[in-house]
């Protein structure tokens, strides 16, 4: 039989298959290898193989996913570096980014125009607002198998409820600190109208580096607003630092590229180049 791991416990696994689940170890064949949450497998008393993946994410581990919901909020001010390499990571991995923008009710227009300004040119945005259980709109973009990411305390585990219907009591946000209580909880795939939601609502990917093969060359590409200007640049090699011959400067200085994104751009930048990691 092939199923779909949809937790992990230790050596213990539950697999759906036909909308029945499964308990089952891995064999032999498989034990030590890794198998994830997300996978794919093949079984009967025990999992006796793994199909090749998409993607796979370390931490949290998950396998497969199909879109990354980036999750931010007025509330702590938005790490939109970090909403950026989330982006990159995203593409390099074959998984479609989504912008959620929770806590819609808290914010200003002037926040939202400037998220739009920022990303609808090239991304779609969800506004959504957990509190209130407006996450309607969110739930329609659930497709194949999709995670949440971004910064503490945006709300990633009230979304999760709000979608799911529970009542679970999740980390409240302290005034003081602007940060919310993260809690550890194990990987889990929920079920919704067919689709998957994995409960990674402590996922931040503030630890996760960049695909090796990503160098500073490279970088101007995934931003899409970049390439018409790239394609003007005097030099092949150029990095869009400066200078009356590159491209994106000009498009930046006609307003076409707006300043956030490009120091955004130049922080990443500097990164690659120090060899930091993500």
């Amino acid at each position: 039989m092939q199923g779909l791991v949809i937790t992990k416990n230790a050596d213990l696994f539950s697999v759906e298959c036909d909308d029945k689940i499964f308990t089952v170890k891995p064999s032999g064949k498989t034990k030590g290898k890794g198998i994830f949450v997300g996978d794919k497998v093949e079984f009967s008393d025990v999992i006796t193989g793994v199909m090749p993946r998409r993607n796979l994410l370390i931490r949290p581990p998950v396998a497969n996913i199909d879109r990354i919901f980036i999750v931010i909020a007025p509330i702590p001010k938005p790490d939109l570096v970090l909403v950026d390499k989330i982006i990159i990571y995203c593409v390099l991995n074959a998984i479609e980014p989504i912008i959620v923008l929770n806590k819609k009710d808290l914010a200003s227009q002037e926040f939202i125009d400037k998220i739009d300004r920022e990303y609808a040119h090239s991304y779609k945005i969800v506004k959504v607002s957990a509190k209130n259980g407006d996450v309607e709109e969110l739930k329609e973009q659930i497709t194949g198998l999709c995670v949440m990411a971004g910064q503490s305390a945006v709300g990633k585990s009230s979304i999760i409820n709000a979608i799911l219907g529970n009542d679970e009591k999740v980390g409240s946000l302290s005034k003081r600190t602007e940060r919310g209580r993260q809690t550890t909880r194990l990987v889990k795939l929920f079920k919704i109208n067919g689709e998957y939601l994995a409960d990674t609502a402590g996922f931040s990917l503030l630890d996760l580096s960049m695909v090796s093969s990503l160098n500073e060359r490279e970088l101007g590409s995934y931003y899409p607003e970049f390439l018409k200007g790239m394609e003007n640049c005097k030099y092949r090699s150029c990095l869009h630092e400066g200078g009356g011959e590159c491209g994106v400067i000009k498009m930046l200085e006609n307003g076409e590229i707006t300043q956030v994104r490009y120091e955004n751009y130049l922080k990443i930048l500097q990164e690659l180049r120090n060899g930091k990691r993500y």
